[in-house]
């Protein structure tokens, strides 16, 4: 599968020959030795890549930031993953993860929406005239061969512009009651019609902080059997900040980097920031950091690997071919660790 993905990359949108670039792969910081290992068999023999060099997302978020100690917390699509950087290198008995992500979020919103009776219709499902104008009639369209995961995740992508655009982290924990009156936000569907998002815009983003919200979701009362343990991101960072040396901790607490795609969530830097002041010792100085640009902060793993890649004293440091050959698959541990 994941070479099917390189193929179309090297072939389809570089254009280049691997045999002649050495190759900087960023991997997630919970990767296995055996996965690793694998990584490296492909690339060395069926790309035939001269130096290859594996490198973990924290880090390379790390020194996107110009930092090389941080608590990184990657909030991504699939899950989200705390891990605390030291000097370069990952702490990986402290990072802990999280089946929570962007993805989840965006599912739970869409089951929300559903149970209040809209109805998102996917893009490809009907047609915008315009009748006169400023008036546009909306013609549905009849896809029969159309599969059921793909009408899914059209609808996916629609929920998520809509958690994008209206959603944002609440100020203090969600509760029922006291955000029952909160004012409507509009917001206008593919198809013309205009629907009222009122306090799910706030539940949906705390799900982030408090995991048990899922179950009041009508259609996601399951989660609790796939994900038992799934904890908050204060608790999440906390614990991995004591799972740390206690030299490390003050330096842990004053430069928490957050990165990924959900990160760019409206007030999430601010309410975790304020949470960790709520339960981390007295004498942390707490600081939350984040790009201004949400672009920067979706590729910070990518940026990151661009500027580790440039520096000259690096250029040491690759696995070459002719050391694979020499000494086997498992040097990788040692050159890349």
């Amino acid at each position: 599968m994941v070479d099917s993905i390189w193929n179309h990359a090297f072939k389809e949108c570089l254009l280049i020959d691997p045999k002649e670039h050495p190759m900087l792969l960023a991997e997630p910081s919970s990767n296995s030795q055996q996965q690793r290992e694998r990584t490296a068999e492909l690339i060395f023999e069926k790309y035939n890549v001269p130096a290859l060099f594996l490198a973990k997302n924290a880090v390379l978020t790390s020194f996107a930031s110009g930092r090389a100690t941080s608590l990184v917390v990657d909030g991504g699509g699939g899950s989200t993953i705390i891990a605390p950087v030291h000097d370069g290198y990952v702490l990986q008995k402290a990072v802990a993860s999280s089946p929570i992500g962007g993805e989840l979020l965006t599912d739970c919103l869409l089951k929300s929406l559903e149970s209040k009776g809209v109805m998102i219709k996917p893009r490809y499902s009907f047609k915008r005239k315009e009748i006169q104008l400023g008036v546009c009639q909306t013609v549905d369209l009849d896809f029969p061969s159309t599969t059921e995961s793909y009408r899914l995740y059209s609808q996916r992508v629609i929920a998520s512009d809509i958690k994008e655009c209206v959603c944002r982290a609440p100020d203090t924990p969600y509760d029922e009651s006291s955000y029952s009156n909160i004012p409507m936000t509009p917001y206008e569907l593919p198809d013309g019609q205009t629907i009222e998002i009122g306090a799910d815009r706030f539940k949906i983003p705390d799900i982030l902080f408090n995991p048990s919200l899922i179950q009041t979701i009508p259609g996601m009362e399951n989660f609790v059997e796939i994900a038992p343990n799934a904890r908050g991101l204060p608790q999440m960072a906390i614990e991995s900040i004591n799972k740390c040396d206690v030299d490390i901790r003050r330096e842990l607490y004053s430069s928490i980097l957050l990165a990924g795609g959900t990160a760019s969530m409206q007030q999430l830097k601010e309410r975790l920031e304020k949470d960790l002041l709520e339960e981390s010792p007295q004498a942390a100085r707490v600081k939350v950091l984040a790009s201004g640009n949400a672009t920067e902060r979706r590729f910070s793993v990518w940026i990151g690997g661009s500027i580790l890649a440039s520096l000259g004293s690096f250029q040491q440091t690759w696995f070459s071919k002719s050391e694979y050959e020499e000494h086997g698959v498992s040097y990788v541990q040692r050159k890349c660790p």
